[in-house]
């Protein structure tokens, strides 16, 4: 049992399993209309606060530059909408896998997996959760591909403006969480040539993956990290054609796969995943160091966020008990951040884990976003 809720921590997903519905992406065929076009949308109950939500399809662009579909939620809030329109905040999730079965719209508990939902409400802000590509829908899931997760983030923030009634602001954030954290920081690179008819005011993440060559070798003795890791592995063979043969066993393949094809979504989904992972055993790589090995080392460094222009405030927030995501790792990443002009807030939480990185600092971060919505003065920890 003492497994079974370590490997909970380190793949940080919290009491949401998955459940299939009959509204279903695959159904739908693309309009020949630009990024961020909504597809279809359908009404779902359930939302705090009496909040309208809509589980969306909408259109994206692709890893070769092709129109893709990807799925999601828009969750509206009741209540007189603010001059000028109401704020979206976009909500991009942590890893929950690899196939299409393990879209977060689609589980069961998805408003639970939103982290400050209900802050976020109370504020007044329209809240966008992306699936991302290929969760949800046929293609394959880009894991941990930072422009593929950026363009999804973007485009749900322009699809949730075309619901019927919203009144939506082109000014929005991003939050988001280990996977997540990577996408919001991507986001934030990319926002201004993507998407220039939006004005991005803030880029909050908890426990972002940054420097992933040092994440690899960092996580590589833990159970969850060569869970992680041969995940990557698996998506990224298939993404980018990196040959997976090359660089782990004949015997651990067919186990790799096994991972790939199972969600973490529920506490039953965490026992399975660490039985299935204890049979990869630590010597799974036939390299010693994976991060220095091509063409991984180069799509490790092409995956990595870089920094944000200065003018977009930053907020990061890090447990000091990660053993997934290490503290020096980000702390790096903000020193990178400070030296290149941006202005960063740092919420680093004593004794906190992986797995509660976004739940432990989701208030702060909603208020954090709430003042650069109200144009407060920007705190800066650098």
């Amino acid at each position: 049992m003492r497994s079974i809720a370590s490997l909970a921590l380190s793949l940080h997903l919290l009491l949401i399993s998955a459940c299939s519905t009959a509204w279903s992406a695959d159904r739908t065929t693309p309009a020949p209309d630009g990024p961020g076009t909504l597809l279809q949308q359908q009404e779902i109950p359930g939302a705090p606060f009496g909040a309208t939500t809509y589980r969306v399809l909408y259109r994206s662009t692709g890893m070769d530059g092709r129109p893709i579909t990807v799925s999601g939620l828009v969750v509206v809030p009741v209540g007189i909408t603010s001059p000028g329109g109401r704020p979206i905040v976009a909500w991009a999730h942590p890893t929950t896998g690899v196939v299409p079965r393990c879209a977060p719209s689609k589980a069961l508990f998805h408003f639970q997996q939103i982290q400050g939902l209900r802050d976020m409400l109370e504020h007044g802000f329209i809240v966008a959760a992306t699936d991302y590509p290929g969760l949800g829908t046929a293609e394959p899931h880009p894991y941990l591909v930072g422009v593929s997760e950026a363009r999804a983030v973007l485009d749900s923030v322009r699809a949730a403006r075309q619901l019927p009634g919203v009144d939506a602001s082109t000014r929005f954030a991003v939050w988001g969480h280990s996977q997540g954290g990577q996408a919001a920081l991507f986001t934030g690179m990319i926002a201004a040539q993507y998407a220039p008819e939006l004005q991005l005011v803030a880029v909050a993440a908890a426990a972002p993956a940054t420097d992933l060559a040092a994440l690899m070798r960092a996580d590589i003795d833990t159970s969850g990290g060569n869970n992680l890791t041969a995940m990557t592995l698996w998506a990224w063979s298939r993404i980018y054609g990196a040959p997976l043969a090359k660089v782990v066993t004949p015997e651990a393949v067919p186990e790799i796969d096994r991972l790939a094809d199972e969600c973490i979504e529920s506490v039953y989904d965490l026992y399975v995943r660490g039985r299935t992972g204890r049979l990869l055993g630590d010597d799974f790589l036939m390299v010693h160091d994976l991060a220095a090995t091509e063409p991984w080392s180069h799509l490790a460094a092409l995956n990595t966020p870089g920094t944000l222009p200065p003018a977009i405030p930053v907020f990061i927030a890090q447990g000091t008990s990660d053993p997934i995501v290490p503290p020096r790792i980000t702390r790096d990443y903000v020193r990178r951040l400070c030296t290149a002009g941006s202005r960063v807030t740092l919420d680093e939480m004593q004794g906190v884990g992986h797995g509660f990185a976004a739940m432990r600092s989701a208030r702060t971060a909603v208020d954090w976003i709430a003042d650069r919505f109200t144009l407060r003065p920007v705190p800066n920890d650098c």
